[in-house]
């Protein structure tokens, strides 16, 4: 503030240093110290960016507003410390192409505007609905608190509508696309999650059907995954359907990921039996570790070389009889496509995989 208080002195009493007040506010002899100095402010303001990217991106996935991506942690101690290599990419093709289209610092001053005052609306709306909601504030008190701040914020955002055809279209269409994608991902998991939820079967109820049915028995392990531990998985449902076998013992898969950096060997694994061949299995995974099924099973003696893993591969067909248009359904179907597939993320072996489609109409 008093940078910005001095620069304003300075143009008052020399107009002509307008093109430059930052540098020119100091001696020739602080020019270097200047330069390394916004240097630094720069790769700060930077890194906060990008650190902030992948916080909102992993609490987007969190939220369900988008597909599951590869998270590593940095730190065995702070949870927010993460880096997402596939959004690292994404912020480098977003870099070269603003530099390419604003070419300078001064022609993305309208973007920037935009960017900034849109980003103060936002975050004072926000306020009011953690006032509100959170804070257990009565609507007339949070109103009264923020709406003073909102509204300068709204004169400054008015201010720099002027600049929307000359760059400010850039940070609009950036956040529309964003909300459009988060939109499609949301609804088009409500509308799978509604159907999934039509189809299911509760465990126990499948358990008695097969064990006093005539489905014949194969000797082996099978390691079933599934969201829902008191439902039926689809792969299993569709492999006794289909190949009318089922293995000699057989396990319910189901992952949970805590909130410690890591989790005991002794604590990570706990078995809780249904009946001669169906048992239920939770593997415990620390927020800082990569989930590998095979090695936490193994430890607990449960992989014994014979386990497969039976996962649902779901097939997403678009369909204009669903609650989503034909080209929502579209988007929705590629950016699941394009997310981190389980076997590729609980480190499960190609050979010992085993994926069975199941068909759903979005």
């Amino acid at each position: 503030a008093l940078n910005y208080l001095g620069q304003g002195a300075m143009l008052l009493a020399h107009p002509e240093r307008a093109e430059n007040p930052f540098f020119l506010l100091y001696p020739s002899w602080a020019l270097l110290p200047m330069v390394l100095l916004a240097t630094v402010a720069t790769v700060i303001a930077s890194q906060a960016v990008i650190t902030g990217t992948f916080s909102i991106t992993q609490q987007a996935m969190q939220l369900g507003l988008l597909p599951r991506m590869r998270v590593l942690r940095t730190s065995e101690t702070e949870k927010g410390q993460i880096y997402i290599p596939r959004v690292n990419w994404w912020l480098l093709v977003a870099v070269v192409f603003v530099v390419v289209l604003f070419k300078s610092s001064s022609g993305l001053a309208a973007a920037y505007g935009i960017a900034v005052t849109g980003d103060m609306v936002i975050t004072a709306c926000l306020l009011f609905v953690v006032a509100w909601k959170v804070w257990r504030w009565s609507p007339a008190v949070a109103a009264a608190v923020i709406a003073p701040f909102l509204l300068i914020e709204l004169v400054f955002l008015s201010a720099n509508a002027l600049k929307i055809l000359h760059g400010g279209w850039v940070p609009l269409t950036i956040g529309a696309a964003l909300v459009t994608a988060m939109w499609t991902w949301r609804r088009g998991s409500a509308l799978i999650a509604e159907e999934i939820h039509r189809r299911r079967v509760p465990l126990s109820e499948f358990t008695r059907m097969v064990e006093t049915g005539s489905i014949q028995r194969v000797p082996g392990t099978a390691m079933f995954l599934t969201g829902t531990p008191g439902d039926t998985p689809g792969a299993l449902m569709h492999n006794v359907r289909h190949n009318r076998v089922m293995h000699a013992n057989n396990y319910i898969l189901h992952v949970v990921t805590e909130d410690l950096p890591r989790v005991a060997d002794a604590e990570r694994v706990a078995v809780r039996k249904l009946s001669d061949a169906f048992s239920c299995v939770t593997v415990r995974f620390g927020f800082t570790e990569l989930p590998d099924l095979p090695r936490a099973l193994a430890a607990a003696g449960l992989d014994k070389g014979d386990l497969s893993y039976f996962l649902t591969r779901r097939v997403l067909v678009a369909s204009p009889e669903t609650g989503m248009p034909v080209w929502q359904d579209r988007l929705y179907i590629s950016m699941a496509r394009a997310a981190t597939d389980a076997s590729r993320y609980f480190r499960i072996p190609v050979d010992r995989a085993v994926e069975i489609g199941a068909r759903i109409d979005i």
